[in-house]
């Protein structure tokens, strides 16, 4: 069985895993020369970074089965810390290594930065979400569920504000409630280690897109690069890859892309209507480069009241010593700023937060405007199967409980693949 694999991305590669190790004989065809998609190694003069500053959770059972399988060993590829959540000067959450939900409960019961009041008002949110299998009736905007709840002030402004921008990567007035609450009960509503936060010691594309690779062409599979797919057609009991026939093929290119080839192609009309509707979030990120003595007392820190969202010491996870990345997601006043503003507004945010902090050696400016679909209330997101059995859409964009997440890139991923051999088999 032939299946092509249009994106070499989180989700075309998990796919392309899942078909390989089935016994498919794969082809990924990917138009940038690094494989990972959004999520993967960029080389700027020189310096290798990444496009974005992702980070994993515990609850990412996808992502680590993945891992596993291509013999990507997580424990050295990762860094596992606790739940330990910091708006510098605000805020700061840690939970205990007691049983959940104990863990949690302790967490905000302790929690610095919120009065009594507002930790016991957080406490009985967390336990009505519970109760309620943390489903909605209706979804609606994540900003009203928690005003419903006497979340306003502080437990927002430093609790669930930072969450909603940190997993879906839109503004807390314009994002699901109900996908919110998908991401706390899988998090912070589950076993204590799916909190657990998973930074990586090494560049994105090294995690997972590049064993996945290497995995897939053990098996036979090929990983092309530097592959632009022009034509997807429908073939004599199969699909058609720029002319070359395959049983079925994954579409697992960003959403604009997708629709590009389906609309080049009329094919599925529906589909690409609903592709053509997802609007999106940017993420910004600023790599500066310091003294090898500069760091921060821990790796991730939120800023509270600043340009910038969050800041990560690359030193403290792969060893690049005085190297921060200052990070802003979605859409915001940042994206007006020229990428040297934007890096000086960085330095000077920085050094609010690190005494006498010297200028930087250089920085980098890295803006993916079109990093994740902005995940709004009751978004009709497209499903993984289409009209045309064999041609099938896989992504973090598709219907699913989560928002745009190396997560759920993975898991729509694998669903495509057993998608394709179904298809396959019982034609």
């Amino acid at each position: 069985m032939r299946v092509a694999v249009v994106g070499g991305g989180w989700a075309g590669i998990a796919a392309a895993v899942a078909l390989a190790r089935d016994g498919a004989e794969v082809t990924v065809f990917e138009a940038a020369r690094t494989l990972g998609g959004r999520a993967r190694r960029v080389t700027l003069e020189g310096i290798d970074l990444d496009n974005g500053q992702h980070i994993l959770v515990g609850a990412y059972r996808a992502v680590l089965g993945a891992m596993r399988t291509v013999g990507a060993d997580a424990g050295a590829l990762l860094v596992r810390l606790p739940l330990d959540f910091a708006i510098v000067g605000r805020f700061r959450l840690r939970a205990p290594r007691l049983p959940a939900p104990l863990h949690l409960l302790a967490g905000l019961l302790r929690a610095h930065g919120l009065t009594v009041r507002e930790r016991l008002l957080v406490v009985r949110f967390m336990l009505t979400m519970a109760a309620r299998g943390y489903r909605l009736r209706a979804d609606t905007a994540a900003s009203a569920l928690l005003a419903a709840h006497g979340q306003l002030g502080p437990p927002t402004d430093y609790l669930w504000a930072p969450l909603c921008v940190a997993a879906l990567n839109t503004p807390l007035p314009a994002a699901s409630a109900q996908v919110l609450m998908n991401v706390v009960r899988d998090t912070l509503g589950a076993e204590r280690a799916a909190s657990d936060l998973l930074l990586p010691r090494r560049d994105l594309s090294a995690l997972f897109p590049e064993p996945g690779a290497r995995f897939v062409e053990a098996r036979g599979g090929r990983v092309l690069t530097g592959r632009r797919v022009a034509r997807v057609t429908p073939a004599a009991d199969g699909i058609a890859i720029d002319g070359e026939r395959h049983d079925a093929a994954i579409l697992a290119c960003a959403p604009p892309h997708a629709a590009q080839l389906l609309a080049r192609n009329a094919l599925l009309p529906e589909e690409r209507a609903r592709l053509e509707a997802l609007a999106f979030e940017p993420i910004y990120t600023c790599y500066l480069q310091y003294p090898p003595a500069v760091g921060l007392p821990q790796p991730m820190l939120g800023l509270a009241d600043s340009l910038l969202h969050w800041v990560f010491d690359r030193g403290a996870l792969d060893g690049r010593r005085g190297l921060l990345a200052a990070v802003v997601s979605a859409r915001g006043a940042h994206e007006a700023l020229e990428r040297g503003e934007f890096a000086l507004a960085a330095h000077r945010e920085l050094a609010r937060l690190v005494p006498r902090l010297p200028a930087p050696e250089w920085s980098r400016v890295i803006a993916e405007r079109r990093a994740t679909f902005s995940c709004t209330p009751g978004l009709d997101r497209p499903g993984n199967a289409t009209a045309l059995p064999r041609l099938i859409l896989a992504g973090d964009y598709t219907a699913s409980d989560y928002p745009a997440t190396l997560e759920g890139a993975v898991r729509s991923g694998l669903a495509a693949a057993r998608l394709a051999l179904a298809a396959s088999r019982t034609a």
